[in-house]
C-alpha cells in the first residue's frame, strides 16, 4: 500500500507541476526537507538570492498553489504568500485526500521555562505549521507568527524558572495568523532557535551570559570562501580572497588567544571548500556567542574602497556599529553599517555575528594593505576593540 502510494505520490507531483503552466492550477500538500529550507518573500534575486523570511524546520506543512522557474509558491494563509525552491519540498503523502481548502487549526496552550542553560516557550499546535520570526528591538523582543491558525489560547503559563523571557502574549493579526510576542529582560538579543517538538513549536532563548566577559565566551571565524570557491582577486597581486580571508582569520584567532580567549573556533583552518550551509549547521551546533565572519570586498570601480560591516537581523547590529567604529581607527574609507544582509552566515538568529568586509581588493590602496602581516595583526586588533566596546555598552 505504501508503495503504491508513493507512486501515486510521484505522479501527482509530476502532473501538478505540469499543469502550474496553464490556469487552473490547483496545487498540492507538501512538506519541507534537506539543509536549512527557507522561504523567500518574492521571486526577486541578486548575486545573494532573494530576500528570505527566514529558515524553517524540516517536515513543516504547507500548500502549493504555484510553480515558477526553480521556485513554488505557497500560500501561508489566506492573504499571505510566499516561495520556497522546488528542491526543498517534498509531496505530503499522507494528505492527498485532504482538500486543499484554507481552513485554520487552533492554538493550545503556551508553556514557558527554564532549565540551567535557556528559556522555552513552547507553543502547543496540533500540526507543523509554517511560520516566521524576527527581532524587535527598544524594548527587545522575539516576535514569531505562525500560519494557518486561529487562536483558541486561554491560558499562558510562565514558571519562575525563566531567566531571559519577561512577559509573552499574543494577538490574532488575520483570521488564521497568530502573533506571539516575547519578550526579553535585557537589551541585547544573544540569540533563539526554532523548532517543532512533540510540545508544538518551541522557542529556545539564549541568556545573556552572567559574566560578560569575552574570555569566558566562545567565539567563532569564520574565514570567507575556501577551496573551490575564491571569491575576489586581486587586481595587482592577483590574490585570492580566500586565501587573504584565511590570513586575516588566523592572526584574529592568535590575537584573541593571546588575550586570553581559549574558546576559539575557526570555520575552516586551511583551504578546503565548506558550503555555506554545512557551515551553518555546524555553527547551530557549536552554540558560539559570537560569530565574526571575514570577507574582503571588490566593485566594478576601481576607485571604490573602504570598510563595512553587516548585519540581517535588527538585534545583532550593535555588534557591527562598535567593530566597524574600530576598523575605521586603521584610516579606511567608511563603505558603511549594512542591515538587512542576505549572506548565508548573517541569517542564523542563534548567535550574534557580524560580518566584516575589510577592504576592497579591487582598489590599489586597499590591496596593498590587506597582502601587508601587519594589517592582518592591526585588523585582529580592531575587531577584538570592538567586541570588547559592544560587551562594555550592555546592561547588567
Amino acid at each position: 500500500m505504501n508503495y503504491i502510494k508513493a507512486i501515486l505520490c510521484i505522479a501527482i507531483f509530476f502532473v501538478q507541476s505540469v499543469a502550474a503552466q496553464n490556469t487552473g492550477y490547483t496545487g498540492f500538500w507538501a512538506r519541507t526537507a534537506g539543509k536549512l529550507p527557507a522561504l523567500a518573500y518574492g521571486l526577486g534575486e541578486d548575486r545573494l538570492g532573494g530576500a528570505k523570511m527566514g529558515y524553517l524546520d524540516t517536515s513543516v506543512l504547507l500548500k502549493v498553489v504555484d510553480t515558477v522557474k526553480s521556485m513554488f509558491q505557497v500560500q501561508l494563509s489566506k492573504n499571505r504568500f510566499a516561495y520556497i525552491d522546488k528542491q526543498f519540498i517534498v509531496v505530503d503523502t499522507n494528505a492527498l485526500d485532504k482538500p486543499l481548502t484554507p481552513f485554520p487549526h487552533t492554538s493550545n496552550s503556551i508553556l514557558a521555562k527554564g532549565d540551567s542553560l535557556f528559556d522555552y516557550v513552547s507553543i502547543r499546535l496540533p500540526e507543523k505549521l509554517p511560520y516566521q520570526s524576527w527581532m524587535d528591538i527598544n524594548p527587545s523582543k522575539i516576535i514569531i507568527e505562525i500560519f494557518g491558525v486561529a487562536a483558541n489560547t486561554n491560558w499562558i503559563t510562565q514558571l519562575s524558572s525563566l531567566q531571559e523571557v519577561k512577559n509573552i502574549y499574543y494577538h490574532q493579526v488575520d483570521d488564521d495568523i497568530l502573533r506571539v510576542t516575547v519578550e526579553l529582560n535585557h537589551k541585547q538579543h544573544w540569540g533563539y532557535s526554532l523548532q517543532y517538538s512533540n510540545k508544538g513549536l518551541e522557542l529556545i532563548v539564549r541568556r545573556q551570559p552572567q559574566d560578560l566577559d569575552l574570555t569566558k565566551m566562545v567565539i567563532a571565524i569564520d574565514a570567507g570562501h575556501g577551496g573551490t570557491n575564491s571569491g575576489a582577486d586581486g587586481i595587482r597581486t592577483k590574490v585570492k580572497e580566500k586565501n587573504a580571508t584565511l590570513l586575516f582569520a588566523k592572526a584574529l584567532e592568535k590575537h584573541l588567544r593571546d588575550a586570553g580567549i581559549e574558546n576559539v573556533i575557526m570555520t575552516r583552518q586551511n583551504d578546503t571548500s565548506f558550503d555555506n550551509k554545512d557551515r551553518i549547521l555546524w555553527l547551530q551546533s557549536q552554540l558560539p556567542h559570537v560569530l565574526i565572519s571575514l570577507h574582503l570586498n571588490s566593485s566594478g570601480n576601481t576607485q571604490v574602497k573602504g570598510t563595512s560591516t553587516y548585519y540581517k537581523h535588527v538585534g545583532f547590529r550593535p555588534l557591527t556599529q562598535t567593530i566597524l567604529a574600530r576598523m575605521l581607527e586603521l584610516g579606511l574609507n567608511e563603505f558603511g553599517n549594512i542591515g538587512s544582509f542576505n549572506f548565508a552566515l548573517s541569517q542564523p538568529t542563534e548567535f550574534p555575528n557580524c560580518l566584516v568586509e575589510i577592504a576592497f581588493l579591487s582598489n590599489l590602496d586597499d590591496e596593498q594593505k590587506i597582502i601587508s602581516p601587519e594589517f592582518h595583526k592591526d585588523v585582529a586588533k580592531k575587531i577584538h576593540a570592538g567586541m570588547q566596546d559592544w560587551i562594555r555598552r550592555m546592561d547588567r
